[in-house]
């Protein structure tokens, strides 16, 4: 005789995975949560992981790269004889600035695409207006954007341009001990002076960045 089979077993079991599955998914606002299809919650999970991956990253190849620009640097100055043999370790240097820039702009490109497409704070204005005691669910990307930067409140450069700032003129300093002639002065001088004009052209443009692709994401889920 067949052995009695529980009915609730099955549900138990499922509710349990569904627990579990909630527990590892990262943390959603109830209304986006509800709304959620399955490949949106894979696709809201990926780039989260990408935008931690990234941001570790950033980091990770700044202090990375000024060890190795800084070996260079001190290795030209101890060998080289001329004035344009900085050029080296500059070039290190820009290209160093130019992942990090990359990977920033990334990172803050599909943060804005998951407060338009996956957050229900940027998907439009609620139905019913919420009382001021209950404010209306937002997800980290808007929340952080909201945020800004309240007086007193510290801050943190993304693109560490300050550091890099300050690399260039050590890097520039043995040429200027070599006394270079003129013409080598203003070629050194002119490569230190662009990549000083690139970093405070990045700055601002990583400024305005979050302001237009916000902008940009919305004009596309209208259209």
């Amino acid at each position: 005789m067949a052995e009695p089979h529980d009915s609730n077993l099955p549900n138990s079991c499922a509710t349990m995975r569904d627990t579990t599955e909630q527990a590892r998914s990262p943390v959603l606002s109830v209304s986006t949560a509800q709304t959620m299809t399955v490949r949106e919650r894979q696709e809201y999970s990926a780039l989260r992981a990408t935008i931690r991956e990234r941001g570790t990253a950033r980091v990770g190849i700044f202090a990375g790269g000024i060890a190795a620009w800084a070996a260079v640097a001190v290795a030209t100055a101890a060998v080289a004889s001329s004035p344009v043999a900085t050029l080296l370790p500059l070039v290190v240097l820009a290209s160093m600035f130019e992942a990090v820039y990359a990977l920033h702009i990334g990172v803050e490109r599909i943060g804005r695409y998951i407060q338009v497409f996956h957050e229900a704070a940027a998907s439009g204005p609620p139905a019913r207006p919420a009382p001021p005691a209950s404010p209306a669910p937002s997800g980290w990307e808007d929340a952080a954007m909201r945020f800004g930067r309240p007086a007193g409140a510290p801050t943190a450069d993304p693109l560490f341009v300050v550091p890099f700032a300050l690399a260039a003129l050590c890097n520039i300093a043995p040429a200027l001990i070599l006394e270079p002639a003129r013409v080598e002065l203003i070629f050194v001088g002119g490569a230190h002076a662009l990549f000083a004009l690139r970093l405070i052209v990045a700055r601002q443009l990583a400024g305005k960045q979050r302001a237009v692709d916000l902008a940009r994401f919305q004009q596309m889920k209208i259209t």
